[in-house]
């Protein structure tokens, strides 16, 4: 995996996941080394966030790196109208490693075409986010003791979701058996379906939450993205149309964990987070150890 970028989830093999989901736990064991003394790690993102780019900093930080960038586009030249080529070439300058998030689809791939050192995609519209993939199968391993024949409920947004997209094909790998619950509006595309199809898999689509429930080891909720309508009133009719509360999840399996990439909306009220099943907050550390894994991995530290 050496200075090899990160642009997709399939851009690495199931075993090189393996790999970084075992390097993962050793960092989960030993958080802090000095590995990444003396690299610069540039984080650019075009699009606001918060656990991803926090997570990817601290995971810096803990390495002993050095992290230059921005966390919003217009405090770039990038609001004097420079492009992204430009940004990624004078970039590239500065940093052994670009992480970037976009707005649009592909740009990270494009970026890996123009720059020099390497690129981990931090999510690229509604298209990809294979680092948050990385984490979620760290999450489900260790909850579940494997990654092999669980049952996974994806649930609200899941046409734009990207970090459902990344995570079905990888989870492709491990003979699970997929649920899908979402409004008309926001079912999976038809391409990702055809991945599971092309992987001898099955799958079951629903409009209501409830049948699941009883039968999934992992509940993974998403919020609808507002972001991500290009017509208001479309997203007032399903804003709201998941919800998981307490009682909902009383006759759920014991080893059932529920995930959510984050930020949350509504989609989990807030009693849920004192149950023993929600897993949203330890999931989002957990990104912390994988990147770090990632980072090592492709700058040849490990």
């Amino acid at each position: 995996m050496k200075n090899k970028s990160l642009l997709s989830i399939n851009d690495y093999s199931k075993e090189e996941h393996i790999q970084i989901l075992d390097h993962a736990e050793k960092f989960e064991k030993k958080p802090i080394q000095n590995l990444l003394n003396g690299y610069v790690i540039a984080t650019l993102f075009f699009e606001p966030s918060t656990r991803t780019r926090l997570s990817f900093e601290s995971a810096i930080s803990r390495l002993g790196g050095r992290v230059i960038g921005f966390a919003d586009s217009s405090s770039s030249s990038v609001s004097k109208g420079e492009t992204l080529k430009d940004t990624i070439l004078t970039v590239s300058n500065y940093a052994d490693l670009i992480v970037m998030r976009h707005p649009k689809e592909g740009s990270a791939r494009y970026a890996s075409e123009v720059s020099p050192v390497p690129i981990i995609n931090a999510g690229d519209g509604a298209n990809q986010h294979p680092t948050q993939c990385l984490l979620d199968m760290y999450s489900i391993r260790k909850t579940q003791g494997t990654l092999n024949d669980i049952k996974i409920a994806f649930v609200g947004d899941l046409k734009y979701g990207r970090t459902v997209h990344s995570l079905v094909i990888a989870l492709c790998n491990f003979n699970t058996e997929f649920h899908f619950v979402s409004p008309p509006s926001l079912k999976l595309p038809n391409s990702i379906k055809r991945h599971i199809k092309k992987n001898n898999l099955s799958f079951q689509e629903y409009y209501e939450l409830d049948n699941i429930l009883p039968i999934a080891d992992i509940i993974y909720m998403t919020r609808i993205q507002q972001e991500r309508f290009s017509d208001p009133i479309e997203y007032e009719r399903v804003k709201n149309v998941y919800k998981l509360t307490p009682d909902l999840i009383e006759n759920t399996k014991e080893n059932m964990k529920i995930m959510h990439p984050l930020p949350r909306v509504n989609e989990i009220v807030e009693s849920v987070d004192e149950s023993s099943k929600a897993y949203y907050f330890t999931q989002a550390l957990n990104g912390v150890y994988v990147r770090q894994a990632l980072l090592t991995s492709i700058l040849g530290k490990i």
